[in-house]
Order: structure tokens, then sequence, then C-alpha cells
């Protein structure tokens, strides 16, 4: 069972886990858990299903835990939870759920209840806006913005070349602009 309440409750054969590094596993995960569950739910992966998405993930990277070098452990990790994320949202889609849920709620240090109510809403329409994006461009924005991940990073991570993910960097953040915008304008209407 792993801190996180996941558990590495396999169905591949135990003679191929048996060989895994269960030490650099907890590490690894330990490390990347937190920034990898906002990214999954970033997304577009519901809060309900991020726990499935992340042990998807976590198997992926026992299994080819011997092939990852050590200084390529966060690019697999993100790169794995890239194509879990579409392969989920394509069984989604193909059995027509739809996640009506914004991001998880923030919790507020704010006692004042109209502020609050004012980040709550922030919250949700930047997870409208995001919602918005193509799932490649907002990988990349996720990354390049919100985890802070450099170009190349994510170039590696999703396997993508440079240029392609300055491209898709720059159309998500042009994108993310003015639908954010155009939210924001149609708010203050409301």
């Amino acid at each position: 069972m792993l801190e996180h309440g996941l558990s590495l409750g396999v169905s591949a054969p135990a003679a191929s886990m048996a060989r895994v590094d269960e030490a650099r596993l907890r590490r690894i995960v330990d490390a990347h858990f937190d920034s990898l569950w906002r990214f999954l739910r970033r997304l577009g992966i519901a809060e309900a299903d991020v726990d499935d998405a992340i042990q998807e993930v976590i198997l992926v990277l026992a299994r080819k835990l011997e092939q990852v070098e050590p200084q390529s452990e966060r690019s697999f990790m993100f790169s794995t939870a890239f194509r879990v994320a579409s392969d989920m949202r394509k069984r989604a889609k193909r059995r027509r759920e739809v996640d009506e849920a914004a991001l998880a709620d923030v919790p507020s240090s704010a006692r004042d209840p109209e502020a609050s109510a004012h980040e709550q809403r922030m919250v949700a329409l930047f997870a409208q806006v995001l919602a918005q994006l193509s799932l490649e461009q907002r990988a990349v924005f996720v990354l390049y913005e919100l985890e802070e991940f450099t170009m190349a990073e994510i170039a590696a991570s999703l396997e993508l070349p440079m240029g392609t993910v300055a491209s898709r960097l720059r159309r998500g953040r042009e994108t993310f602009e003015r639908l954010a915008a155009e939210a924001l304008a149609e708010g203050t209407r409301s």
C-alpha cells in the first residue's frame, strides 16, 4: 500500500513485479504525486477517477522502472499520465459520460463570504476555460504555466519536438487569454 492510499494491486504476474525496486518506486511516487494528481485533474479526468488514473501510471512505471533513467523519472510519469488521461477521456466519451464538477474546491482562509464566493467563481471559471483548450494544448499549457516544467522537459515528457511544444504553448496561451477575457466580460454583464 502506498502512502497516498493507492496500492500496487497488480494483475501482472507476481514474478515480473518481484523485481520492482519498491523503495525507488515509492520515492518517485511520493515526489510527484501531488503534481501528477493536479495534472490529471486539469486534463479533464473526473475527480472520482483520478486515483484510478494515477494507479495506472504507477503500474506502468513499476513495469518499466528498470528501463527509466533516474533523470527521466518525472518526464516518464507525466508522459504516461498524458497517455492514460487521453485513453480515459476516449473511454468516457464512448460511454457519453460528462463530468459536471469544476476543479476541486479550493479551501479559502478568507473570512469574507463575498471574497470567498468570488474566489470560488474564479476557480470555476479557470476550470471552464481550461476545459475548452484541446487536450494537446492543455497538457503543454498546464505543464508549463502551472507545473513549471521547462519547454525541454515538456518536449521530453510528451515526446514532442521543441517547435511543437512552443507552438502549442503559444496557441494555448492565446486561446486561454481570449476565452478568459470573454468569460470575464460575460460574467460582468450577468
